[in-house]
This record gives C-alpha cells, sequence and structure tokens, in this order.
C-alpha cells in the first residue's frame, strides 16, 4: 500500500505541508518561515515558450508527448524533420526557446503505422527505379535466351566482314599498278620466232593482269599459222607465260602444181615447188581428199599418226581411196602396205614392224586384219 505524501515526515526530515496549505497560505493565512521551508517544492514541467498560433496558449514539449494513444492519434503526430529544423519559435540544442509565430515546418502530415506516408514525388521516383529495375532485368533474360542464335549471327557476320574485306583488297591489288604487265615469256616455239610472237602481243603491256584483253590475244596469235593451241598464264605481280603447241607435219600434199607441207588437220605449214624431204606423199581422191572427220585424208593421216618414228620414215606414199581402205608403199623396197581402215592402227603398227623384220624381201604385207597378217 502507498503510503501518503509526509507519512514518514518525522524521520525524513522538515515536515511539509499539503499541497492545499500552500494555496490557503497563498489566499492570506498566516505563515511562517518553517513553513515555507516545509512546503513541498513544485514538479517542474517543461513548458515550450512559444504559444499556439489558434489558440495562443503555452504547448509543452514535443518530446515529452507520450506515445501511443495518450500522443493522440497518428495523423496529428509531428514529422522528424520537422522537429530538427530549426525555427523562429522552435527549442533547439544549440540555444533556447524563444517565443515566435507558427511556421509551415511545423504543420503535421499523415504517417502509417510503419512510418510516415511517402510523398507523391518519392513515389514516382521509386516507380520509375522499379521499371529501371525490371527492364534490366527482361534485357538480361533476353540475352540470356538469344545467347545461340547472336553468337551464330557473330559468326557470319565475321565470315561476311572477312569475305568483303578479302575482295577488296583483291580488287585493290589486282587493279592497281603494282600489278601492271611488263614481262611476256613465250615457250614452246621451235618452227616460229618467239620475239615474232612477243612483238604481236605488246599491246597488252602496260594493262593490269586481270584486265589482260584474251580475244585480242587470240588475234593476235592468229596470224601464226604454225600455232595449234596456246595457253596463258598469269605470273603475278607483272607477268604472263604463253604456251605454244606448234602444228606439227605429217606429209606432202600436191596442190596446183607445188608442193604443201600439211599436219593432220591439212593445214598448211609451207610451200615450196619441189617436194620436201623427209615428209610422205599424201593421195586422196574425191570425197577422200576432204579433211573432215570421216574423209580419206583424216584416215590417212590418222595412221600415219599411228606409226612410229623409224616406220614413218620408210614411207613415201600413202593412198586413201576411201576411209576404210588406206594402204601406202615403202622406201628403198617400194612394197606395198595393204592397212585398210585406221582402226586398231597401233596394233596394225606392231605387227608391221615384225613382219619387217622376219620377212624383210616381200613385195607385199597386209595387216588390214592384224590377227591374221599375210605376205606375198
Amino acid at each position: 500500500m502507498k503510503r501518503p505524501q509526509g507519512f514518514d515526515r518525522s524521520q525524513a526530515g522538515p515536515q511539509t505541508r499539503p499541497a492545499d496549505s500552500a494555496v490557503s497560505t497563498r489566499a492570506g493565512s498566516d505563515r511562517t518561515p518553517a513553513d515555507d521551508d516545509a512546503i513541498t517544492a513544485p514538479i517542474p514541467i517543461a513548458v515550450e515558450s512559444g504559444k499556439s498560433a489558434r489558440s495562443g496558449a503555452a504547448s509543452p514539449d514535443r518530446s515529452d508527448i507520450p506515445s501511443g494513444d495518450a500522443a493522440g492519434p497518428w495523423w496529428t503526430r509531428p514529422r522528424a524533420e520537422d522537429t530538427e529544423r530549426a525555427t523562429p519559435g522552435s527549442a533547439t540544442a544549440a540555444g533556447p526557446i524563444t517565443a515566435g509565430p507558427a511556421t509551415e515546418t511545423q504543420r503535421t502530415e499523415p504517417v502509417g503505422p510503419f512510418g510516415r506516408l511517402p510523398s507523391n514525388r518519392e513515389i514516382d521516383r521509386a516507380l520509375r527505379a522499379a521499371r529501371k529495375e525490371r527492364a534490366r532485368v527482361e534485357r538480361g533474360e533476353v540475352r540470356r535466351f538469344t545467347k545461340r542464335s547472336r553468337r551464330r549471327r557473330m559468326i557470319w557476320l565475321g565470315a561476311l566482314g572477312t569475305l568483303v574485306l578479302l575482295v577488296v583488297a583483291v580488287a585493290v591489288t589486282a587493279f592497281s599498278p603494282l600489278m601492271a604487265l611488263r614481262t611476256i615469256d613465250v615457250t614452246g616455239t621451235s618452227r616460229i620466232d618467239a620475239a615474232a610472237v612477243k612483238k604481236a602481243l605488246d599491246g597488252q603491256l602496260g594493262r593490269p593482269l586481270p584486265l589482260v584483253d584474251q580475244s585480242s590475244i587470240r588475234t593476235d596469235l592468229a596470224a601464226f599459222p604454225l600455232i595449234r593451241s596456246y595457253s596463258v598464264e598469269s605470273h603475278p605481280p607483272n607477268t604472263i607465260v604463253v604456251r605454244i603447241v606448234e602444228r606439227q607435219p605429217i606429209g606432202v600434199v600436191s596442190v596446183g602444181g607445188k608442193f604443201a607441207v600439211v599436219d593432220a588437220a591439212k593445214v598448211t605449214i609451207q610451200t615450196s615447188d619441189q617436194r620436201p624431204d623427209g615428209f610422205p606423199l599424201i593421195k586422196a581422191s574425191g570425197s577422200a581428199e576432204d579433211a573432215d572427220a570421216t574423209s580419206g585424208f583424216a584416215a590417212a593421216a590418222s595412221v600415219l599418226s599411228a606409226l612410229p618414228p623409224a616406220l614413218l620414215a620408210q614411207v613415201d606414199t600413202i593412198t586413201a581411196a576411201t576411209r576404210d581402205d588406206v594402204s601406202f608403199t615403202l622406201r628403198g623396197s617400194g612394197a606395198t602396205v595393204g592397212w585398210g581402215s585406221a582402226d586398231d592402227s597401233d596394233l596394225k603398227a606392231a605387227a608391221l614392224a615384225a613382219l619387217l623384220k622376219s620377212v624383210p624381201g616381200a613385195g607385199r604385207y597386209d595387216v588390214s586384219s592384224p590377227h591374221s597378217v599375210t605376205t606375198g
């Protein structure tokens, strides 16, 4: 049980007079100095020197306002920054409280159960931050799920870029003056003058190698009848090589009282008034005189091409009445050789060589059937 005030006055010290005594004393009752000493000191109450803007009465210090329901509803509680901001008429840690009118910073605003309610600006800022974070996460997910396609696209783009750079580099290098033609080499000539061929191709000098005119080269080399075929090789940076295959003469034909040395295509290599030595005389009459593949001349030329050099040197005159009736005479002995068609010419040539060794004095050798040869 709580003891009333002044119960143990005799033990604790000078007795104090109750509060109503003090009030009555202030009302005009007689008091002594001893009674003044015995009066209990009042409990100090911290008050705010400023007054309310509406009531004008002194308001208690906010730091002494109890929490919970005793402090009033939550929507009337001041903001923390309002209590920390120094304003005229408010108490600060640096000096005493001075009276003054209420300012805008002393207004209160609603506060939620977990703190004060955010302002619209703070809500907008938080929403913007959330949207940025969501966009960042979505970009990361998109990159993660498209990694393979992006890698494949990068590979294709890299290959295409490399190809483009290579083409550009080759084009710039090929068409630059560094690749201009300066040297022409001619090979494969024996009856043709190589210097004359080079002179005929001088019009190509100074051109880049990719721009060398092949049709112009063909026209220039057509002036040389002994050229059977040719090929042009480019040797960067500034040289071309012209490889020539000359026509090989196989015999002599009589044309208008003159003798023309011809090749297997009956192209005239040279002409003379006298029959040249070392070439057989080709006689083909009628349609066999033509130079196409079905003519007698073609059959005779095929037979001469199949003979070995030692046997070809013994042929004096070869006659082709038809493409299946070819025969020739040998020099010195005047023996006749019946050859037949140009088929199996290699086998027939081997059989004839064997017959000339085994029966050298015979007047006729028939090898038209190489598996059954006869002599006479």
